[in-house]
């Protein structure tokens, strides 16, 4: 997978669209809505192609990542994109960082951008610092 040349527009251009939308289990949730529309926007590259439309609650959610035979969330995304073994410092923009949480996945996910990483926030987009994620996983 790589990157399009144009990536850094596509990028801007994903996140001007859903900045302002909330979260939603059923389209808007940080890894398909997020994480896995962002990899889409930059690379054209669906890596989330099977799960979508398999779920719209966090229990259903939980239920498709335990059959496809992961435990939490940052381990799934491990199996679509590469991970960085030396962790978060070594993420670029636009590359996609777990950020460990007490919810049913176990991890939330972001994009990277620079010191911060961008998430799916409740009602609009939020932001983390870099160093709140232990998991980076590089696009391209």
């Amino acid at each position: 997978m790589n990157r399009l040349p144009d990536w850094p527009a596509r990028l801007h251009d994903f996140i001007d669209g859903v900045k302002r939308s909330p979260f939603a289990w059923d389209g808007h949730d940080c890894f398909i809505g997020w994480a896995a529309d962002a990899v889409l926007a930059m690379t054209g590259e669906d890596i989330a192609a099977r799960y979508r439309g398999k779920y719209k609650t966090a229990k259903g959610g939980a239920a498709v990542l335990r059959r496809a035979g992961f435990d939490n969330l940052a381990d799934g995304m491990a199996s679509l994109l590469p991970e960085y073994p030396e962790g978060v410092s070594r993420a670029k923009l636009g590359d996609i960082a777990a950020i460990p949480t007490d919810g049913p996945f176990g991890w939330s996910l972001g994009i990277v951008n620079g010191e911060t990483i961008l998430t799916a926030g409740e009602k609009a987009m939020g932001v983390s610092p870099l160093l709140t994620a232990t998991r980076a996983f590089r696009v391209g």
